[in-house]
């Protein structure tokens, strides 16, 4: 963390506190009876208020420092920062972005519109609330009706942000989820994406048709590979055109990309109009890692969100997307990820 910032605040502390110090001599010496000693009382609690905040930023700040974090103050995206690398009661300071000490607080960021709520890993047991990043799916081919419904229920039950599943099964989850919050999801050209661009905006149509609130897509990877970008974005473009406004997720299958790759497919993503880009298909060679999550998030910045989606079972790992960048947590192994216990499977 660079001192000059540090300093800044410092300064700006310090200019605050001699200007709060004129204004309450200042209104001393006007003070001639009950009301207006209120009036003072009040402004002094304002300003030792204001001044605390400041001096819970420069500790935050310091805490940066120490542990190489960094603190984004931005509704769209907050990491939260602590001494030692983890929040914890004895090294509180004070912020408004921890998981652990201030859940109320960061309750109220996420209704101002953060995108997501980071921390270090290392927490023991996610919170309930990180439910509201994950989309509890299911997309085994073998799935039967009965474990639609019991998803959906698990859904119901957990407040996790949306049920995914494959398209045959959308109007079933419609029909359970109706009145709810939990979203309806469906996954389009699944899981290969090699379907033409208008086969896949006829899928969407029917799925949106069925009760689908959000689509997560299988990019051409082929098309990408073999650099026809104009296609890819064609590709995707139809898709979102096809959706009438509802979210989009672009799945990269990250694990058959290299990095240039990955940096392409978000770009194109991203000027196709999508909404969110995301990893793994749960079928490919490989899941989510925090490398491939921040440098999705630095691509595509704080414009789009990004989903880590493979290979996360348990609240560790889905602490660590997080706080590399995710906003958006695709699991089988919901129910275990909040529980503090470690699922099993692919997706």
């Amino acid at each position: 963390m660079d001192n000059n910032i540090i300093e800044k605040i410092t300064s700006e502390v310090i200019s605050q506190l001699n200007k709060n110090n004129s204004e309450i001599e200042s209104n001393n010496s006007v003070v001639k009876n009950k009301d207006a000693s209120d009036q003072l009382n009040q402004l002094i609690d304002e300003q030792i208020e204001f001044l605390q905040g400041q001096i819970n930023r420069l500790k935050a700040l310091k805490s940066g420092a120490s542990t190489g974090e960094k603190i984004i103050n931005t509704p769209s995206a907050i990491t939260a920062s602590g001494v030692n690398s983890l929040c914890d009661p004895e090294n509180c300071t004070g912020c408004r972005y921890c998981i652990v000490n201030n859940l109320n607080s960061v309750k109220e960021l996420i209704k101002e519109g953060a995108m997501r709520i980071g921390s270090k890993a290392g927490i023991p047991s996610a919170p309930s609330e990180i439910a509201r990043f994950i989309d509890h799916t299911l997309l085994k081919p073998d799935a039967t009706a009965e474990q639609i419904i019991n998803l959906c229920e698990e859904a119901k039950k957990y407040g996790f942000m949306s049920v995914c599943i494959n398209p045959t099964w959308v109007s079933l989850a419609a029909k359970l989820l109706k009145g709810t919050e939990v979203k309806v999801c469906t996954v389009i050209g699944f899981p290969l994406g090699a379907t033409p661009p208008n086969v896949k905006a006829y899928e969407t149509r029917m799925a949106i048709q069925d009760g689908a609130q959000e689509i997560d897509m299988v990019i051409n990877i082929g098309a990408l590979k073999s650099k026809n970008y104009s296609l890819v974005e064609d590709d995707i473009r139809k898709v979102v055109e096809a959706s009438q406004g509802r979210i989009v997720k672009v799945i990269l299958e990250t694990a058959l990309l290299n990095d240039e790759e990955k940096i392409m497919a978000c770009t194109i993503s991203k000027s196709a109009g999508a909404h969110f880009v995301k990893t793994s298909t749960g079928f490919g060679p490989g899941g989510a890692t925090a490398h491939d999550i921040a440098l999705m998030r630095k691509t595509v910045g704080n414009d789009m969100g990004v989903k880590a989606s493979g290979g996360v079972r348990d609240a560790k790992t889905a602490m660590e997307m997080i706080n590399a960048g995710a906003s958006r947590i695709g699991a089988s192994a919901s129910v275990k990820i909040i529980s503090g216990e470690k699922g099993t499977g692919n997706y």
